[in-house]
């Protein structure tokens, strides 16, 4: 794949033809790096699957450049999702939604909801609106990362990941580290009342917060299925152990006050649980690259806000 280390507005009209001509993007957004496609292409759509070796049963999000786009993939949007829309996109926001009519299944894993968002990056923005310039009507993009394994938040590390893949024509879009570095909120808008299927940056507080509006967590998804969903995932080569004392050779992830033991390979010292999140897969990475014995990772105290997204993260990539 081709990198663009500078993503002019000339490299950004270039990464929407591509697009347009069937061939895969690797793009920023404010969470992680997607691998792009086009969504009404399914030609496109197959590929990103293999190029994952993702199976075809775990839907895709389509990321679009505006809400008027919108209603080309859902329809029946219930209200307490249009006032979650208007509040939180652009954004790390997922909504799940009944699709409408010719939205393939190859995009939704053969349900009849599909996945939303209107990311924030500025890099992704652009080349969104640069598609549908070109009559796009969305980007289908999972994380840039093969299934199961970490997610990318630098186009280096999307870059080696797919190292030995790609086609003459697919692109890499350098935008520096992702602002979030943990994937987006996925709620669940199928419903009579929200539910986050998937936690992230936007928490049921915030939502209640801003919106007055309950959701609940893991309540009401009636087998809908998403991405990140399964027990197994985020998962970097190196096992991990959770709250567990480090031994000699092994690597740590704790607070910042958190001493480190002999011999233990200090991998990462958040100050705070923003700063856990952005580095989270990018400390995986590091403790691969070091070749620890075996990553221990201590949870944040918290069991609320962005901690519990963490923790979901963690304890996933942590399942054998």
């Amino acid at each position: 794949m081709e990198l663009i280390s500078n993503p002019t507005h000339d490299n950004l009209r270039k990464a929407a033809k591509a697009l347009t001509q069937g061939n895969l993007v690797i793009f920023p957004t404010e969470t992680v790096y997607g691998i792009g496609g086009d969504a009404s292409n399914s030609q496109a759509i197959n590929r990103i699957y293999r190029i994952k070796n993702r199976p075809s049963s775990n839907p895709l999000i389509v990321h679009i450049a505006n809400i008027r786009t919108l209603f080309n993939w859902a329809t029946d949007i219930p209200k307490y999702a249009q006032s979650l829309v208007e509040t939180f996109w652009p954004g790390p926001m997922t909504l799940i939604l009944n699709r409408s009519t010719g939205v393939s299944d190859l995009l939704t894993g053969g349900q009849s909801s599909v996945g939303i968002r209107i990311p924030s990056n500025r890099i992704a923005q652009d080349l969104l609106l640069e598609f549908e310039k070109l009559g796009g009507l969305g980007i289908a993009a999972p994380s840039a990362n093969r299934y199961r394994e970490v997610s990318s938040t630098t186009s280096e590390a999307a870059q080696e990941g797919f190292r030995n893949e790609g086609s003459k024509g697919d692109l890499i879009l350098n935008g520096g580290a992702c602002e979030y570095g943990i994937e987006s909120t996925i709620i669940n808008c199928t419903d009579t009342s929200p539910s986050i299927l998937r936690p992230g940056v936007i928490t049921p507080e915030l939502i209640e917060a801003y919106t007055g509006i309950r959701c609940g967590l893991g309540e009401n998804s009636k087998g809908v299925v998403t991405p990140g969903m399964s027990l197994k995932h985020y998962s970097p080569q190196t096992k991990i152990f959770i709250d567990q004392i480090p031994k000699k050779g092994d690597g740590l992830i704790a607070n910042i006050d958190f001493p480190t033991p002999e011999g233990v390979v200090r991998i990462a010292s958040p100050r705070n649980l923003f700063e856990y999140a952005k580095t989270l897969y990018q400390s995986f990475e590091k403790a691969d690259s070091l070749r620890v014995k075996s990553l221990c990772i201590y949870l944040p105290d918290s069991d609320s806000g962005i901690a519990v997204a963490i923790k979901d993260r963690v304890v996933k990539a942590a399942s054998r």
